[in-house]
């Protein structure tokens, strides 16, 4: 009995390891989470500043973008070497005013290893997308 007791356990074992995670959850890609942020909303014309001390929040996208809330509007930020922005860096940002615009920089710093310096990225111009005003 106790022979079987213990196969029982081991098969039961072999079969939850075998059975793919049901509640695993498809990884979105950096556009996918952009375009969800982004629904409902239509781009404007690009500008090269934004209000800095009116942002009210900045979402970074891994490898994709940087969104920066002011009001109701999304600023999406695209900037140069994009490949090196992760959402697990400190970015410490370089302003030559007192807006933030597409003249300045990132500098990127490891959050994980004594804040090393782990790149820089700079700014491009900032799509606003406000969200549609439905018909009536």
């Amino acid at each position: 009995m106790k022979k079987l007791a213990i196969a029982a356990t081991f098969a039961v074992g072999a079969a939850m390891l075998a059975a793919p995670a049901v509640d695993a959850r498809t990884k979105l890609t950096g556009e996918q989470k952009l375009a969800k942020m982004l629904e409902g909303r239509e781009a404007g014309k690009p500008v090269s500043c934004i209000p800095y001390s009116q942002t009210q929040d900045t979402t970074v996208i891994d490898k994709t973008a940087i969104v920066y809330r002011v009001g109701t509007t999304l600023y999406v930020n695209r900037p140069t070497n994009v490949d090196r922005l992760t959402d697990d860096d400190i970015m410490v940002t370089k302003l030559y005013s007192s807006q933030l615009c597409s003249v300045d920089t990132i500098q990127l710093h490891d959050r994980n290893a004594n804040h090393m310096w782990n790149g820089f990225l700079a700014l491009n111009e900032f799509v606003p997308y406000r969200k549609v005003v439905a018909a009536k």
